[in-house]
């Protein structure tokens, strides 16, 4: 073909494709005609795709029931779908391209107004018109609408796109909020079709394996609004994802987030906290307390009011690990027990495990409860706080370098020794008691694969009760972690976290018996967990770690020259506790998922030590000494170790229901020495030696797990059976503080704890909350022949923290944006007690005679709490904006009992009942934030 030949046929083909664009933008729409009688909407949708070069979009589903009637001779489209949509829910938009989206309730806006994006400053003056409401004023979109807007629009390209490419690619990055740049934590990040998932972790770090192409990329969260991304993938790649806050508005809202975890997740036995639901919840003295609303839970307990100390599915308050920023918490209470060592405003997600457990954790038997802080706004200064009756807080934090270095601070106080004084009794008239938390936090992106985050808490507390003696404990840990992330699907946290717990007894009124008795442990652990996201279909995590202990379990010593108290120090106590895990989460099917894991986990005590030798196959007395064995320093002298198994399974039988199962296997190698029923100031903890075994559980759970109404209510049935050996439990007349042969007071016991919890759930709404109730029993048995005296004669009887039967109530209504109610009922069976039933002469000596242990129970317990939350306006420029919350504990002034005692008084033994809280406690607390 000759050149000029080349340019007449170039031109003539510019032209006709020319000619055929401008008929295409001047020509009407097609006509169509048309004659169904009650066929199905997918038969109208395949005749006008036959007829046209339309396209339709929709969810299949949507349709399935749809049935048309159409008749029509020449007619565009548009009337054709007015007439087959008539009477239905269904919506269609007609675009320029020629695509028909059909959708269910809502319509789709194919194209934005010209002027979208332009701010009209006359409208954003405007008066509303007479009898007309501020809803009824016409929006304006905001800068974080343009922004939302335009990140939905725009296609995110990753990698260069080739034609024919198949196979999967890996997409991941952080979601964070747009506001304060705060990781979102436990958002479900999916694609519909096929439908691939997974969930942003604690970091907001999602990791996503898709199939090469285009593809619409959602966002669904608790918190959050719905989001979504268009992303072409095709190769690996990062994209980090802003979205904004969830503000609720007058009208109910449907909260959509992770609607179907409990159905479609794997976890059971695991609940997660909303700290919005947490701060609903009526308290003791005004301020949100997290461990007051994990008590609410199923199959959580203690044994009476004012205690923190937890018994979860059976298990003693020591066999809790409590985490905060990956930190050991030993004592999580201040002031008695009635405020928890969390300050509420800085605390980002509460998560604890009661079945199920992951493999990463360990330590404990019975449960882990891991509370995180939040990183602090990289985007902004800004700041919260309250003031209560009894306690003031508040929190700053802001950016040291925006979108890369913040900080956070936050502090507590007590002045409760006004609310001491007025107390007619005496004894409290002349107690004090007070308390103080810090709290500090740094989080720094040094790029973007290696992040630093350093956390530090400061607890004191001390308190005198009617006496002389001084009473005073405290906590303090630290954290650093590094997050470093070698590809987008795997990634590592090195975690190095220092804890410290100690208490002190002083006494000095009397210048005779003047003395200090304190006790004190720490610990220093070092942890490396690895995720490892393998494909759609398995994630791996896997790492090590390693704690020190060093225990000083007790001293006592003279103050002042006048003192005769004798110096007494036990010997320390050191141990090396090391594990290493592995474990896979297997996706076989849609419907079907295996969780595998395996821990194993080595404990050596170590020296400088002497350990006694007590003689073979008999009881542990000190009479039974048979040798002195002295270690020295780093020397090992006993050592434990086994496996830890951790197996679960999800069944799905429907959409909207599914079955799960695990198995875990627990070894915890310390123990905690209490002379009372509940966590104290004075409890002593012991570490795992030649004498004293590691304790072991074993758990199996069975679940049922359905959602209703659009997944908006939830019910969980789950049911339990756990087996315990080797915990410590006391003889009687056991002495517990300054024992330098504490094995002879002790003996490992075995347990077992069975029961079934039932929960339902309405997470949306006006009204809110959930309703629960926990049969379980927790029984124990000392049957060990090196025990000098059996308890009830070798036979099961009933722990001290048995308690049958549970009801909670939490119900939250909002009246308005601006006024919300909160009321709360429990109902628990009294906990067991030992009850004298008779007296006796030995020689001249009148002796009392004790019932079985734990044969008989204090009367039931019961509560009703209610409180009221007043918001100030929702002005958005505004100083601060600020609360109150008015709050009634205990409103029926019920005398709940604490413990039941006993005196001889005139030849006669009296009971006294014991109540805490035994009228209605009123209270007032005004929040604020900046």
């Amino acid at each position: 073909m000759t050149p000029l030949y080349r340019i007449t046929f170039l031109l003539a083909a510019f032209l006709l494709l020319g000619l055929r664009q401008g008929n295409a933008q001047t020509s009407s729409p097609p006509l169509l005609t048309l004659s169904l009688k009650e066929a199905s909407f997918h038969d109208l949708i395949r005749e006008v795709e036959n007829q046209t070069r339309y396209r339709f979009y929709y969810h299949a589903a949507d349709l399935d029931s749809v049935t048309v009637t159409v008749q029509a001779t020449q007619k565009p489209l548009k009337e054709i779908l007015e007439q087959a949509v008539a009477g239905t829910d269904l919506r269609f938009s007609i675009t320029e391209q020629n695509d028909v989206l059909l959708t269910k309730g809502k319509k789709f806006v194919a194209t934005l107004p010209d002027n979208f994006f332009q701010r009209n400053e006359n409208l954003t003056k405007s008066k509303p018109l007479a009898n007309e409401g501020a809803a009824r004023q016409p929006f304006i979109p905001g800068e974080q609408d343009k922004k939302k807007a335009v990140s939905e629009a725009k296609l995110y390209v990753i990698g260069v796109k080739r034609d024919g490419a198949t196979g999967n690619a890996n997409l991941a990055g952080h979601l964070r909020d747009a506001k304060s740049g705060e990781p979102i934590i436990g958002a479900s990040v999916y694609i519909q079709s096929p439908l691939l998932a997974t969930t942003s972790d604690q970091y907001g770090y999602y990791s996503l394996t898709l199939p090469v192409g285009q593809h619409e990329l959602l966002i669904r969260g608790i918190g959050i609004k719905n989001s979504k991304r268009r992303i072409g993938l095709y190769s690996d790649g990062k994209l980090d994802i802003e979205v904004e806050e969830d503000v609720r508005s007058l009208k109910e809202v449907l909260v959509e987030a992770e609607k179907d975890r409990n159905v479609a997740g794997m976890q059971m036995g695991m609940e997660r906290l909303d700290m919005r639901a947490i701060k609903q919840v009526p308290t003791a003295f005004g301020e949100t307390d997290i461990l007051r609303v994990v008590l609410t839970l199923p199959g959580v307990k203690s044994v009476g009011e004012g205690s923190t100390g937890m018994n979860v599915r059976g298990g003693s308050t020591d066999q809790n690990l409590i985490l905060f920023n990956d930190a050991t918490i030993y004592n999580p209470s201040h002031l008695f027990g009635f405020f928890s060592a969390f300050n509420p405003d800085i605390v980002k997600s509460v998560e604890l495990h009661k079945s199920n457990i992951p493999a990463r954790y360990g330590g404990r038997l019975s449960s882990v409860l891991e509370v995180t802080t939040r990183d602090g706004n990289k985007k902004k200064f800004s700041g919260s706080g309250g003031l209560g009756l009894l306690t003031s807080r508040l929190m700053l934090e802001g950016p040291i370098t925006k979108d890369k270095t913040s900080f956070m601070v936050a502090g507590r106080s007590t002045y409760s020794d006004w609310l001491l004084k007025k107390l007619p009794q005496e004894t409290f008239a002349k107690s004090s008691a007070s308390f103080y938390d810090l709290n500090a936090q740094i989080s720094h992106e040094i790029n973007s694969n290696n992040t630093l985050y350093v956390s530090g808490y400061l607890s004191k507390d001390k308190f005198r009760l009617g006496s002389d003696t001084l009473y005073s404990f405290a906590n303090h840990n630290a954290s650093v972690k590094w997050k470093h992330i070698f590809h987008n699907q795997l990634y590592s946290v090195v975690t190095g976290a220092y804890s410290n717990y100690g208490y002190g007894v002083n006494s000095e009124k009397n210048a005779v018996n003047a003395s200090d008795m304190s006790f004190s442990m720490n610990q220093a652990n070092l942890q490396a967990d690895f995720n490892y996201f393998l494909n759609s279909k398995h994630t791996l995590d896997f790492g090590a770690s390693s704690i020190l202990y060093n225990v000083s379990p007790g001293s006592l010593k003279p103050v002042g020259s006048e003192s005769l108290i004798m110096p007494d120090v036990l010997q320390r106590e050191k141990a090396l506790e090391s594990a290493v895990y592995a474990s896979d989460q297997i996706d076989i099917s849609p419907h079907f998922s295996v969780y595998l894991g395996l821990r194993y986990s080595l404990f050596n005590a170590l020296g400088p030590r002497e350990a006694y030798t007590y003689a073979p196959n008999e009881p542990k007395t000190e009479s039974t000494i048979v040798d002195t064995v002295s270690y020295g320093s780093g020397k090992s002298f006993a050592t434990y170790h086994g496996p830890e198994y951790r197996i679960s399974a999800r069944f799905g039988l429907t959409d909207h229901s599914s079955v799960k199962m695990s198995f875990n296997r627990m070894r915890q190698y310390i123990h905690m020495l209490s002379n009372t029923a509940t966590m104290s100031p004075t409890d002593t903890w012991k570490l795992s030696d030649a004498n004293i075994r590691p304790q072991v559980g074993d758990q199996v759970a069975l679940g049922y797990y359905q959602n209703f109404r659009a997944n908006t209510v939830e019910l969980s049935v789950e049911g339990y059976y756990k087996k315990m050996k080797d915990f410590l439990d006391y003889r009687n007349g056991a002495t517990i503080v300054l024992n330098h042969h504490i094995e002879t007071d002790v003996a490992n016991a075995e347990g077992k704890a069975y029961g079934v919890e039932v929960m339902l759930k309405k997470l949306t709404g006006k009204l809110n909350g959930w309703v629960s109730y926990t049969y379980s029993r927790t029984l124990v048995r000392l049957n060990n022949p090196q025990v000098s005296e059996l308890i009830n004669q070798g036979e099961w009887y009933p722990s001290n923290f048995d308690k049958p039967h549970d009801v909670t109530l939490i119900s939250n209504y909002r009246f308005s944006q601006r006024f919300s109610t909160s009321l709360n009922f429990t109902y628990s069976t009294g906990r067991p007690i030992t009850l004298p039933i008779a007296k006796y002469q030995d020689g001249n000596v009148q002796r009392i005679f004790y019932s079985d242990r734990n044969q008989y129970r204090v009367p039931d317990y019961y509560r009703v709490d209610f409180a009221m939350n007043i918001e100030g306006n929702h002005k958005i420029k505004k100083l601060a904006h600020s609360s109150w919350t008015l709050a009634v504990y205990n409103l029926t002034g019920r005398k709940n009992p604490y413990s039941v005692y006993f005196r001889s008084e005139a030849g006669k033994i009296k009971g006294y009942k014991l109540s805490i809280f035994g009228q209605p406690i009123p209270t007032i607390t005004y929040n604020f934030r900046f």
